[in-house]
């Protein structure tokens, strides 16, 4: 399944380039260039929703229904 995030990449001060992710509030990533930086920010993003479905699932009760949503 394919899903798109919006990453806003900008210069870092100090040198390099740091990135934002506006669908998905904390996650973050830096690096040395363009592409290093949104590569640790799909990484954050993917270790951010990881946790956050793993929390939410350990707060279910036993008969709650899963089912997927597609958006095409």
């Amino acid at each position: 399944m394919k899903t798109e995030f919006t990453a806003i990449i900008e210069s870092a001060p100090e040198c390099g380039y740091w990135a934002i992710c506006l669908e998905v509030p904390g996650a973050n990533g830096q690096g040395e260039t363009v592409e290093e930086a949104k590569e640790n920010l799909r990484q954050a993003i993917e270790l951010l929703l990881e946790d956050r479905r793993e929390d939410i699932l350990r707060g279910l009760p036993e008969d709650a229904i899963q089912e997927k949503i597609i958006f095409t």
